[in-house]
């Protein structure tokens, strides 16, 4: 399996990912329910956005993921 994994296109479907969350549209609910679901779909764009971010590798049959993680400069 890990000679035709595609680590690239995995990470590059993390990035379609975040963006679909963060043009997903409000459903109509109201109170708690909508809280949650921005709740909810900020903690999914962070985890979309932060392996669309990784450089990766297959290594000994295993997926290798870097993420830097240091605070960014701007």
């Amino acid at each position: 399996m890990a000679d035709a994994f595609d680590v690239d296109a995995m990470i590059q479907r993390f990035r379609e990912r975040a963006q679909a969350v963060r043009n997903r549209t409000m459903p109509p609910v109201e109170g708690p329910a909508r809280a949650e679901f921005k709740r909810q779909a900020q903690i999914d764009y962070m985890d979309f956005a932060i392996i669309a971010d990784a450089s990766g590798r297959v290594e000994d049959g295993r997926l290798v993921l870097e993420i830097d993680l240091s605070p960014s400069e701007d």
